[in-house]
């Protein structure tokens, strides 16, 4: 018989993209135990409200904190049932005393639903959270390192106006920041239930004056607040803005390796993901030094995008509940891996991202001679000019059909004189000077790497 290996398991997420980290949360072993907590804290409020005795909640507690998820398994087998298999295996690890008390009250989703939220948001936290800010603060470094290196802004692909590459790299930062609290906001509104098979707490008004009390306190051992109103799940809605708010991430990360990718092509040149000296860019062509991990990651996110279609068709059970959702959200787990794994592999590559700064100045100075084409009818307009914007459109066409600079025509053109003498200093140098048209963007670069700075060490505090 062969022996299980990593190679054996059928998916990439477990043999390729793992994170080691987030095994305690996301595991089918973690899970285990998180259902168990659930079934302790039962246990514990049973105690707290004088149903239990101290030495019988102790052993429940025990026999939770002692659950694998191999022993489980092999009693689903035979039950057919998850939760119920969890349970038998707890009943049988306690005194007879202690067996009644085990999962009272309680019905599957009270304690399956229950467990994700808790799992779900102690892995955003205590794993996914960290390392978002970690890329966070390597992108605010490299906007401040970088954000005097003049570089030619692009829009459809072409050549627009002057920018640094500190302000390029300021918008990701902008837009992670929103994206990390949005994460920690969505995580901490995860809402558990203990309100028993239609939500309605018929299990649990027969032993409770106040049911909800009783619901508020389990909840409360846990951490966790309670959904207003539930059936047999808890509403989807709050997961649902988990995913969403991770699916929003993932989609800041897979635009900036798109922005970095074309950056790298040969023609362009700007930046390069720096490769290990072994490291093989092609089978067949060895001087390659292909992008690989940001294609990685934008790979990645193409798999994993469309899941947040299935969270939503995932908010539409029927009724009190069906059993619609069951298989589907057991795949959100390996949604948090894949997406916390591109998040570390985006931070190692943005560590070691090499620009460079003279090929960005040479791909600036190529449309160094049109890019005067805006100031220049600003300015006009500014002083006057009655129709400035198609008088430039006009000069630059007949700029690329004679060959001469856009600056030459502008200067022998008699017919604006007048306005071009009102320009002060500054103004006719910043408009012949095309590096110097930059805006604020090196200042803008700096605020914004200053303010999230200060938002995420706050959020250190």
């Amino acid at each position: 018989m062969r022996l299980q290996s990593q190679f054996s398991e059928f998916s990439p997420t477990d043999y390729r993209y793992a994170v080691d980290e987030l095994r305690a949360y996301l595991s089918e072993e973690a899970f285990i135990h998180y259902k168990a907590r659930v079934e302790a804290a039962i246990a514990t409020v049973f105690r707290q409200r004088g149903l239990l005795r101290e030495d019988l909640e102790r052993e429940i507690v025990e026999a939770a904190s002692e659950m694998s998820a191999e022993e489980v398994y092999e009693e689903e087998k035979r039950t057919r049932h998850d939760i119920r298999a969890l349970v038998n295996v707890m009943r049988r690890k306690v005194s007879d005393e202690a067996k009644p008390f085990v999962h009272l009250c309680a019905t599957s989703y009270d304690i399956v639903d229950t467990a994700n939220a808790l799992r779900y948001r102690d892995a955003v936290k205590e794993v996914i959270i960290p390392d978002m800010k970690a890329l966070a603060r390597t992108w605010i470094a490299l906007a401040r390192r970088e954000k005097d290196t003049l570089q030619i802004g692009r829009t459809h692909g072409q050549h627009a106006e002057p920018i640094t590459f500190g302000f390029a790299i300021a918008q990701y930062v902008n837009r992670w920041g929103t994206r990390i609290l949005k994460m920690k906001e969505a995580s901490e509104h995860l809402v558990g239930k203990v309100s028993g098979a239609v939500g309605a707490y018929n299990a649990s008004s027969l032993l409770f004056d106040d049911p909800e009390g009783f619901e508020h306190d389990v909840l409360a051992v846990l951490g966790l607040p309670p959904a207003p109103i539930s059936t047999q799940i808890v509403p989807p809605e709050p997961t649902c803005d988990l995913v969403h708010a991770l699916i929003s991430s993932f989609s800041v990360i897979a635009n900036f390796c798109d922005d970095m990718r074309n950056l790298q092509r040969s023609e362009i040149a700007e930046v390069r993901e720096r490769v290990e000296v072994n490291q093989v860019g092609s089978s067949t062509m060895p001087h390659k030094r292909n992008p690989v991990g940001f294609e990685g990651v934008k790979s990645l996110w193409k798999r994993f995008m469309p899941q947040i279609v299935t969270l939503h068709l995932d908010q539409v059970s029927e009724h009190q509940r069906d059993l619609t959702n069951s298989a589907s959200q057991r795949y959100i787990p390996e949604l948090l891996v894949i997406f916390d794994h591109c998040v570390k592999r985006l931070r190692a590559i943005s560590e070691r991202l090499e620009v460079d700064r003279d090929k960005m100045r040479a791909n600036f100075y190529i449309s160094a001679d049109t890019i005067i084409a805006e100031p220049l009818y600003i300015l006009l307009s500014y002083y006057g000019h009655p129709d400035a914007h198609e008088y430039i459109r006009r000069k630059t066409i007949q700029a690329y059909e004679s060959g001469r600079s856009l600056r030459e025509l502008i200067e022998a053109d008699d017919t604006i004189r007048d306005y071009m003498n009102q320009f002060t200093p500054e103004q006719r140098r910043r408009v012949f000077e095309a590096e110097q048209y930059s805006g604020i963007a090196a200042e803008k670069a700096e605020k914004i790497a200053d303010y999230w700075d200060k938002v995420l060490t706050s959020m250190d505090d």
